[in-house]
């Protein structure tokens, strides 16, 4: 009978010390769950009075204020956390008002699923309502990278110090929302093989802005200066009639997406106030972006690509390609907060101000953030 006792007691003990494990890592988990999705409402969404519950993978957030809330949004980015197999969302009063399993609504694994962003509004709020335009050249970004001219044998380093910042956000007509705010960047390159990498040029440009938008779909007006400038060491050491080049211009542009990993734009621009006075002000501009629909390292990562057409008027309306595909590396649902590491190509008249009226191609490696 002792023996049997015994034996029992050790298969008791056996099995609760194989379930401690699994027991520790199950509460280990569901913490870690539970600090991450609380740190979600407060930072992401802006929510501080909520309960919030996890077991074994299950979240249920109870808060009257997710009522004004995208639901949809909260449970993808809840899914997102890793060990979430199931979301719940209920009122103030703990009805359940949304929900989802763990199979993400039928996505896909690792496909993006379609969710809405939540923008601010008012006084300077988050994200921009006209996405940045990838392959554009001359759009005001942080951005690096390495040129070389196959035809000349030169070594170029370019940089860029831009931002668009919307100043006040606010719904306009059929459901879109609107904006004003501006844009400011400076576009300088440099002469890699010189002893001293001289600056050769740098473009000033700024813009006042006013943006729309209505689901895929999304607008652009701005009003901006230019001026362009070339850099004292080159000017020492290089012979060359300087251009005073200075222009104000309009400009306007249209975007679609009809789907996540696709877009189109298009549109065209006047200049006025133009040094030289001979510059023919018109231009048009085009382009289509591709993303993968999928990403993966933790849903941080996709590849792109994206091809922009520029024509103008002063050069005969011959087409300016610029290139550029990559790695693209962001947060979900951040209001498009991206690093992209990309190769690029361009072929063309030269976007660089004092050298407008040349033709260029180059190709190398660039480093681009968008905030």
């Amino acid at each position: 009978m002792e023996q049997r006792n015994t034996a029992t007691i050790l298969k008791a003990l056996a099995t609760l010390l194989l379930c401690v494990p699994f027991s520790l890592q199950a509460a280990t988990s569901d913490n870690f769950v539970r600090g991450y999705a609380s740190a979600v409402l407060e930072r992401e969404f802006r929510i501080k009075d909520f309960s919030l519950s996890v077991a074994d993978g299950a979240v249920r957030v109870t808060s009257s204020e997710l009522r004004d809330t995208d639901h949809d949004k909260v449970i993808a980015v809840f899914l997102s956390i890793h060990g979430v197999k199931m979301v719940e969302i209920a009122d103030g009063r703990g009805a359940v008002v949304a929900s989802s399993d763990s199979q993400r609504a039928g996505t896909q694994p690792g496909v993006q699923s379609s969710t809405k962003l939540d923008y601010e509004l008012g006084f300077l709020p988050r994200g921009k309502l006209f996405e940045p335009l990838i392959a554009d050249p001359r759009w005001p970004r942080f951005s690096m990278g390495y040129r070389y001219f196959p035809s000349e044998a030169r070594h170029v380093g370019a940089a860029t110090f831009g931002e668009s910042i919307a100043l006040y956000r606010t719904r306009g007509a059929a459901g879109g929302l609107g904006e004003i705010g501006f844009q400011a960047g400076v576009f300088s390159i440099f002469d890699l093989s010189a002893p001293s990498s001289d600056l050769v040029n740098t473009d000033f440009f700024v813009a006042l802005q006013g943006s729309y938008r209505a689901n895929g779909l999304s607008t652009i007006f701005r009003i901006f200066h230019q001026s362009s400038h070339l850099g004292d060491e080159f000017l020492l050491r290089n012979r060359i009639d300087r251009i005073n080049l200075s222009f104000e211009g309009v400009d306007v542009k249209l975007s679609y997406r009809p789907f996540d990993w696709l877009r189109f734009y298009g549109g065209g621009g006047y200049l006025f106030q133009v040094d030289p006075s001979d510059l023919k002000p018109w231009s048009t501009q085009g382009g289509i972006e591709l993303q993968t629909p999928w990403r993966f390292w933790d849903d941080s990562t996709r590849l792109v690509t994206a091809l922009d057409l520029q024509n103008r008027k002063e050069n005969r309306w011959s087409t300016e390609i610029s290139l550029r595909g990559g790695i693209q590396f962001e947060r979900p649902m951040s209001l498009m907060r991206k690093i992209s590491l990309l190769l690029e190509y361009y072929k063309g008249h030269s976007p660089n101000g004092q050298f407008f009226d040349r033709k260029i191609e180059y190709f190398g490696p660039g480093l681009h953030l968008d905030f």
